[in-house]
């Protein structure tokens, strides 16, 4: 019986994940309302949970996709996986309204750049400090501060060690997963509850995923304004970091 069931769980792997993604986010908002009062939204908690999930299937399997390791929840890497994340972020900016985006104006701009700007800084900084010094690996870590993705775009376009190209990627993962878990809570301190303030937070923050599942926690309608201009906030930084960081890091340096 076991086998059967094994083998239908490989066999329609996508169908699975969908349905603990759904049971995962059902006993999140039933421990929000239950044991928080609201207090804490449920898909911060969702998020918490899937990070804790991924962990031990990780450490059961030795493995580097979490769950996904897993043969039974194979189907989590495709749902998890690059493209339909970025269907849903494309599909989630089709529902900004043009309005909203003219209202941001200035200081939606002035965002992405301080936003990538002092992202790479303070990357550059804390690679400094861990006994790093040549441009290329300052660069490619202060890149991997803005996102995930600007750091191995910008070590392979300078040529970067494999070893400072991980860390890059570390540096993002880290800050993607703290802005996840963040947003929801810092929320109502830094007057994140409408479309212009959500453009701005996207382009300070930059991460897409982090930025897309905090304010998806916080408010879901905020989601499309953020996401949005995170978005641009990568294309940004790939653009800025291999080409005028680079050139001032390696003047200083």
């Amino acid at each position: 019986m076991f086998e059967i069931l094994s083998d239908t769980f490989v066999e329609n792997g996508l169908i699975v994940s969908f349905a603990v993604v759904g049971i995962t986010i059902y006993l999140s908002y039933m421990i929000s309302d239950k044991l928080t009062n609201g207090k804490i939204h449920g898909s911060a908690i969702a998020i918490i949970m899937g990070l804790v999930l991924a962990y031990i299937g990780g450490i059961n399997t030795g493995g580097e996709q979490g769950l996904a390791d897993i043969g039974i929840f194979t189907g989590i890497g495709l749902m998890g996986g690059g493209m339909l994340r970025d269907f849903a972020i494309v599909a989630t900016a089709f529902g900004a309204s043009l309005d909203e985006i003219k209202k941001a104006g200035l200081p939606g701009i002035i965002s992405l750049f301080a936003g990538v700007i002092v992202s790479f800084v303070i990357g550059v900084v804390i690679a400094f400090a861990f006994g790093y010094t040549d441009a290329v690996s300052l660069t490619t870590i202060g890149a991997g501060a803005a996102t995930y993705i600007v750091g191995p775009v910008t070590g392979t376009a300078l040529g970067a060690s494999s070893e400072v190209i991980a860390l890059s990627i570390a540096a993002g993962l880290i800050k993607s997963i703290l802005t996840m878990i963040g947003t929801p809570f810092v929320a109502k301190y830094i007057g994140l509850d409408n479309p212009r303030s959500a453009i701005v937070y996207g382009g300070l923050m930059g991460t897409t995923s982090g930025v897309a599942g905090g304010l998806a926690a916080t408010d879901p309608k905020l989601v499309p304004y953020g996401a949005m201009t995170a978005t641009f906030y990568t294309g940004l930084g790939c653009l800025m970091a291999p080409s005028v960081l680079f050139l001032v890091t390696r003047t200083i340096f």
